[in-house]
């Protein structure tokens, strides 16, 4: 017997997900009660598929990693120049803000590395970056990777608060991306 809701019940799981993404997003304090009323569905009926705020965060968390590795799917970061996938990483990456929010304010974790370690298939790209001239070779690859996530950061902050468009946002990330690891002349 498969454990994985379907039909209703799978639509019903996905829209308290997608509501919990976005309620503790803006609001790591938020009640279990502010997400039913976000999903549109009794509180009940989110303790029926969440039992304890932990179960919720549990499937959080599962939900944030597939996205993430999702988002690297479609980012295609085996093709073209190191630069250029990080360019893209970063483009797939801005449309997960709310679900990266919930990584930096450790509300939820990707894995037990910890702080400082850096994705394997990340280094592979810089390393591949640096030999093909895209990527500056003084760079480490935890630097890189904190840099874009500090764009990011940065981006998704900037959007909340101002009245700029996605597009422009976006725009600027990648610029002050490209300009900090294109390599110095």
């Amino acid at each position: 017997m498969s454990t994985v809701p379907t039909g209703s019940r799978a639509r019903t799981r996905q829209a308290i997900l997608d509501a919990a993404i976005e309620v503790l997003a803006r609001n790591p304090a938020a009640s279990l009660g502010d997400v039913a009323a976000a999903a549109d569905v009794g509180r009940t009926t989110l303790h029926r598929y969440f039992p304890e705020r932990s179960d919720l965060l549990t499937a959080l968390r599962a939900e944030a990693i597939d996205r993430v590795d999702q988002a690297r799917i479609r980012a295609r970061i085996t093709e073209d120049s190191g630069a250029a996938a990080v360019y893209r990483l970063c483009e797939e990456y801005f449309d997960l803000g709310d679900v990266l929010s919930l990584l930096f304010r450790e509300q939820i974790a990707l894995d037990d590395e910890g702080p400082g370690a850096c994705d394997d298939w990340f280094e592979e790209v810089v390393l591949r970056g640096r030999a093909d001239g895209s990527i500056d070779p003084e760079l480490p690859p935890i630097w890189v990777q904190s840099l874009i996530w500090a764009q990011l950061y940065l981006g998704w902050s900037f959007l909340a608060e101002s009245n700029s468009s996605r597009h422009e946002i976006l725009r600027l990330v990648l610029r002050c991306v490209a300009g900090a690891i294109r390599p110095q002349r």
